[in-house]
């Protein structure tokens, strides 16, 4: 029975927890798997409500941070050298940068037969200046020489990986999506969106617009505030800005709106058109909720909001950035801007705003596209059968 020591960066809700407790769960019963992560910062929501619901209990390293430290790093690197002599993994799988770094050194140190690496985003633009993004670009490469697969979770991100910064040749860069629990965003999905407007206290004729994700400068919360400002000042619509989730930039984003003139909702019968809700761990009942979901980040892998807003049938407004165009079809599930293209996502915005015929199509659309091609079923299938090629290699 193989054995699969699967190392993620820390367990913050988000796509790379779901992608890797899927593949513990899931994977055929002839794996042994053991799932550590480093530990969530305190302005994100854990995760562990996705490993205890699919009866998963992982090790937690509490050195593994976020931030780089040399004191922490190196404390979690000799942690995971003991817990490789221990477990013994033929396969050392590790899932984005941190973890990515820290697992590849310690499995090729202890001459793991398989090292695989899957890049959920990568940080090699929008992100830093130009020496430490070449630096990190210098890392990665050497990281993939120790590796004997590198997993792209879109074909774009394989593109920018082997032709535009180099990172590893084009035959050890395999493409396998990302495979999520998509059922849940189909069923009992009236009900939820009853609940989540009353939670939210949003009337049934307002047009709600969420975005999603953790509100850190990469995901241009900034754009998306100055795009509300600017619809709300040319539609007649009853319109209502859902900023969900949280981060390190909450009380900056609060005071930015709020020079931008948006008021914000802080009470009940308070009718102000822009809320931040903070994290919502049932996310199905928010997409439920809501109308649109909006993304307006400088850089992504593949967005995990964008195939929920799919799959609960609701219209998408996004930037072009990293792997967007493998995950929706444009014009028919999304409208899609250039990056910092405001005039452009104002439009956009408007025409779904004020076409609920053009919202319905295009959820449809969306739903359609990606009830079979990001399920978690799909996911443990492909990983299974490069595992496999792998150890016969």
């Amino acid at each position: 029975m193989p054995k699969i020591l699967r190392i993620i960066n820390r367990f913050n809700l988000g796509g790379p927890t779901y992608n890797a407790a899927y593949l513990t769960r899931y994977l055929p019963d002839n794996y042994e798997t053991l799932l550590v992560g480093g530990h969530h910062s305190s302005s994100e929501e854990d995760s562990f409500h996705i490993t205890d619901q699919l009866g998963i209990q992982p090790i937690t390293l509490p050195e593994m941070k976020r931030d780089i430290s040399l004191n922490s790093d190196s404390k979690a690197f000799r942690k995971i050298v003991k817990l490789i002599e221990w477990f013994k993994p033929d396969i050392v799988h590790t899932h984005a940068s941190k973890a990515g770094a820290l697992g590849r050194l310690a499995a090729w140190k202890n001459n793991v037969p398989v090292i695989v690496h899957t890049f959920h985003g990568n940080v090699f633009h929008s992100y830093f200046n130009k020496v430490k993004t070449g630096a990190y670009i210098k890392i990665e490469k050497e990281l993939a020489n120790r590796s004997n697969a590198v997993i792209a979770i879109s074909p774009l991100q394989k593109k920018e990986l082997v032709n535009t910064f180099k990172i590893a040749d084009n035959d050890k860069v395999k493409v396998i999506p990302l495979g999520f629990d998509l059922e849940r965003f189909q069923f009992n999905t009236e009900k939820k969106r009853e609940n989540f407007r009353k939670l939210y206290d949003i009337d049934h004729d307002v047009v709600a617009i969420g975005i999603i994700g953790r509100l850190v400068s990469i995901k241009n919360h900034s754009l998306f505030l100055s795009v509300a400002k600017k619809v709300l000042e040319k539609t007649g619509v009853r319109t209502r800005f859902l900023i969900i989730g949280d981060g390190e930039l909450k009380n900056e984003l609060i005071l930015e709106g709020e020079k931008k003139g948006l008021s914000i909702k802080k009470s009940k019968n308070d009718n102000a058109p822009l809320q931040f809700t903070s994290w919502i761990k049932n996310i199905d009942e928010a997409i439920a909720g809501l109308d649109i979901i909006v993304l307006t980040s400088k850089n992504e892998g593949t967005p995990v909001s964008l195939i929920e807003a799919q799959a609960g049938a609701r219209a998408i407004i996004t930037t072009d950035v990293g792997g967007i165009k493998d995950i929706i079809l444009p014009g028919k599930s999304g409208l899609i801007s250039a990056s910092e293209d405001e005039e452009s996502m104002v439009q956009n915005l408007l025409k779904l705003i004020e076409n609920n015929e053009l919202r319905k199509n295009m959820g449809l659309a969306g739903n359609n596209f990606v009830k079979n091609r990001f399920t978690y079923t799909r996911l443990a299938y492909d990983m299974d059968k490069l595992y496999c090629e792998l150890l016969d290699a």
